[in-house]
């Protein structure tokens, strides 16, 4: 009676389940039905990401075998991690990656503040106008390719005619071979990064200083705070969640610091600090034809970018902000 009595509680949560599970599939495509239109309007970025993000990572395989093109995944040779092993021992290890984490930390602590500090101003500006000539010239670099930029930068600092070494020498000093150069090597590739891109990292925190509640302004103008206050005690507060998560996905790219402009600004003087990860895998990839191993590269760039993206969300959720996820 007992043992009877038990089945039957279990058969009626059972079906109790299954039919909450069928009300919450009947909920969700009602809700697709209804909103199918914003549905289909995620549809191209969806596939974009499945087609050219997911799908590749099934030749993340080749970095386990020693991968010939004519034979294919299926009949290339299986070598477990000796390409893994490879990389941590050979001495160019270490070298791309202390490059890579010095312009990454130069980018940190150069770089990524001054977005939010421009935007802070740009906040102030009350003449509309003013702003909107203000916020199209700082826009135009981020439209030029790599190319554009190392160009003007070129004929700024060459040696044979640059108008930087011109003015040194009409000053009475010597030409400095910038752009051959280690020593401003770094420089030159932060500096550039903040005249291409600057400007158009502003518009995220503008977005979210908008969306600020007047009425919190006003309450610390009847403080008495002036807009230097306000800017500290209500605008910072209010957009610290879109920085924190800003911040998140620059620590995931640590080691994806982007191949075109440091390969313009590579030569075989400056090897030796600007070679990076990613200028290595073209190297090794394309011009050497060594696939698995470059595979293997790019394998461990994306690895330490997952590890410190979740790393740092998680810190963050510790220290009391909401994260990516």
């Amino acid at each position: 009676m007992t043992r009877g009595g038990y089945e039957v509680k279990v058969s009626n949560i059972t079906a109790t389940n299954r039919t909450i599970k069928r009300e919450r599939i009947s909920t969700n495509l009602l809700s697709v039905k209804r909103n199918k239109l914003l549905y289909l309007m995620i549809l191209p970025g969806l596939l974009y990401f499945i087609i050219f993000k997911y799908l590749p990572m099934g030749g993340l395989v080749i970095a386990f075998q020693d991968y010939q093109p004519f034979q294919g995944i299926l009949g290339s040779q299986w070598v477990g991690f000796k390409h893994f092993i490879r990389l941590f021992t050979e001495p160019t290890f270490f070298m791309l990656l202390r490059n890579t984490l010095i312009l990454f930390a130069m980018n940190i602590i150069f770089f990524f503040p001054l977005p939010i500090i421009l935007a802070l101003m740009l906040n102030e500006v009350r003449n509309r106008y003013l702003k909107n000539f203000v916020q199209t010239i700082i826009y135009i670099p981020h439209f030029m390719s790599w190319v554009i930029i190392v160009s003007i930068t070129y004929v700024f600092l060459t040696l044979d005619g640059g108008v930087i070494n011109e003015m040194i020498v009409s000053l009475g000093g010597k030409k400095i071979s910038f752009l051959t150069s280690s020593e401003w090597l770094r420089t030159i590739y932060i500096g550039q990064i903040i005249w291409k891109e600057l400007g158009w990292s502003t518009i995220i925190y503008l977005a979210a200083i908008t969306v600020v509640d007047p009425q919190l302004y006003e309450a610390a103008e009847m403080d008495g705070a002036a807009r230097l206050r306000k800017t500290w005690h209500v605008t910072l507060p209010a957009i610290r969640p879109v920085i924190i998560t800003l911040l998140i996905l620059k620590i995931g790219s640590t080691l994806d610091l982007g191949f075109e402009h440091m390969y313009l600004l590579l030569n075989s003087l400056n090897r030796d600090v600007a070679e990076i990860f990613d200028t290595y895998i073209y190297t090794a990839g394309m011009k050497n034809g060594q696939l698995s191993y470059s595979t293997t590269v790019g394998m461990f760039k994306g690895v330490v970018g997952l590890v410190l993206v979740m790393a740092s969300n998680k810190l963050a959720k510790k220290l009391g902000e909401d994260g990516v996820y």
